[in-house]
């Protein structure tokens, strides 16, 4: 991946650490309503944290550190000051994301029209979500991955994709179970190359002639 990479998805993780309560009495209220379902709300978002202490403290200026350190980020209503601190982080975030997608956009508005057919609808009718059911290579030259779009944007059935004229190929060690979060599509002299993000964060790459996309059900 070269915009939406593992960094750039761990540090989106991140900025769910800074949506603080607008109240105090949200704040409060959530804890109660936590309470009657008998889960300790501070104990919980502690283990959280302390789950993704190292992405915090990578992504995070040093002015977060105490927070994190003493394990209060998210665990305790947020004084004013870092109130501020979270909104001018947030907003410093947006404009870098929004920066990358701008610049990916672009790139592939200009060589959309070389790109087969398929691989436009593949990135244009969203896979987010998707879930892998399995893979197999059937030639030296054609790959296969079986998705399951109940839960994701588009489709909303099993679909097979089908990738011919297959030139290079790089699968992780595990596929199946994981989701499809983002992806990449770029123009090649016979076809395109696909980059896919899924969850956990693993890398898949594929450079193809072309794909064949069939519901399945």
């Amino acid at each position: 991946m070269i915009y939406f990479t593992k960094d750039w998805c761990r540090e989106m993780q991140v900025t769910s650490f800074l949506a603080f309560p607008e109240t105090k009495e949200e704040w409060d209220n959530n804890l109660e309503h936590f309470k009657t379902m008998g889960l300790d709300y501070k104990k919980l978002y502690k283990q959280d944290l302390i789950a993704h202490k190292v992405d915090l403290l990578k992504f995070l200026p040093e002015s977060f550190h105490p927070y994190i350190y003493n394990e209060t980020l998210n665990s305790e209503y947020p004084s004013p000051e870092l109130k501020k601190m979270a909104e001018q982080w947030r907003e410093d975030y947006l404009e870098r994301i929004n920066a990358v997608a701008n610049e990916y956009n672009q790139y592939y508005n200009s060589i959309k029209e070389t790109l087969p057919e398929n691989a436009v609808r593949l990135h244009e009718n969203s896979l987010h979500d998707a879930s892998v059911l399995s893979f197999a290579a059937p030639s030296r030259d054609t790959f296969e991955i079986i998705l399951d779009c109940r839960g994701g944007f588009h489709y909303f059935t099993d679909i097979k994709l089908t990738f011919v004229g297959v030139k290079e190929l790089s699968v992780p060690d595990k596929l199946e179970g994981t989701y499809w979060l983002y992806n990449e599509v770029y123009a090649t002299k016979e076809g395109f190359e696909l980059h896919v993000l899924f969850h956990p964060l693993t890398e898949f790459t594929i450079v193809a002639e072309s794909v064949f996309i069939d519901e399945l059900n």
